[in-house]
């Protein structure tokens, strides 16, 4: 998931905020299918293949209908509460006792007995990343990452940005979907409000992951994603298990999300005001 915000975010600087509504739709697409009786890796492809819909909907209101980004988004997220509410039928899918990749993938490699979920999570999210970064290292997607620097001199090239924009924005939510197909899959439901603060989490995670590491080339941007993405799970996870004698409970999670994001926007003007320096 966080990958696929970095891939909007940073890579296009698209302000995309339809990944709330794409997450739950992956994981209503998934669900479906598994109810059906289709494989769950089949699931996950349909999981995947709606979320590029939804993303280059998105990239075509805003490209192609002028509509600002940010307002774009807004706006698809909007009508995919209602899509994922018919796709299911009804707010909610229970998926417990079927089949999961996770699961599958783990029982297939004989993980470690209480690590199945985190080798099988593992290598699904080392797959993304290879693929991602195979990508972005091709003429394609180096011309993609101009897109976000320099649009007109994309332009100046002979290639239309707005398209490169609508491919970038589908492969975001194309990721987010899948993310969220595999999160109903380990948790065993599907909701419709499973994807509220998806973006903010996203973001907390690439921002961290870049305070971590500070980043210069695409693999080290990757890397902190990733990176950034496990630290802010497991703080998180720390907050509210340690938490309660401030306190803290499960019901504070967007609140602790929003104090990690807020965390990490002033960490530089306080890295600043620490040495001295203006911030």
């Amino acid at each position: 998931m966080a990958l696929g915000v970095y891939l909007s975010f940073r890579v296009l600087a698209f302000p995309d905020l339809s990944v709330d509504g794409t997450f739950p739709l992956g994981a209503a697409v998934a669900g479906m299918l598994v109810l059906r009786g289709f494989s769950p890796y089949l699931a996950l492809l349909g999981a995947l293949g709606a979320g590029l819909v939804a993303g280059a909907f998105t990239g075509v209101l805003a490209t192609r209908l002028r509509i600002p980004g940010l307002l774009a988004g807004v706006l698809t997220m909007i009508m995919l509460y209602s899509l994922n509410l018919r796709i299911m039928g009804r707010p909610n899918l229970s998926l417990l006792g079927r089949p999961s990749a996770l699961l599958g993938l783990a029982r297939a490699l004989a993980a470690p007995r209480g690590y199945e979920i985190l080798v099988a999570a593992g290598l699904f999210a080392a797959f993304v990343f290879v693929l991602l970064l195979l990508f972005l290292h091709t003429e394609l997607g180096g011309t993609l990452r101009a897109v976000g620097q320099n649009p007109e001199m994309v332009r100046a090239l002979g290639t239309n940005p707005e398209n490169l924009v609508v491919l970038g924005v589908a492969l975001s939510n194309g990721f987010v979907a899948l993310s969220g197909a595999l999160a109903s899959q380990y948790s065993g439901f599907a909701d419709v409000g499973m994807g509220i603060g998806t973006i903010v989490a996203g973001l907390a995670s690439v921002m961290v992951g870049e305070i971590l590491l500070r980043p210069r080339g695409i693999f080290s941007h990757l890397v902190a994603v990733l990176l950034g993405s496990v630290v802010y799970r497991l703080a998180i996870s720390l907050a509210l298990r340690y938490g309660a004698a401030l306190g803290f409970t499960a019901s504070d999670l967007r609140l602790l999300t929003a104090l990690v994001v807020l965390g990490a926007l002033a960490a530089p003007a306080l890295r600043t005001a620490l040495r001295g320096g203006e911030a």
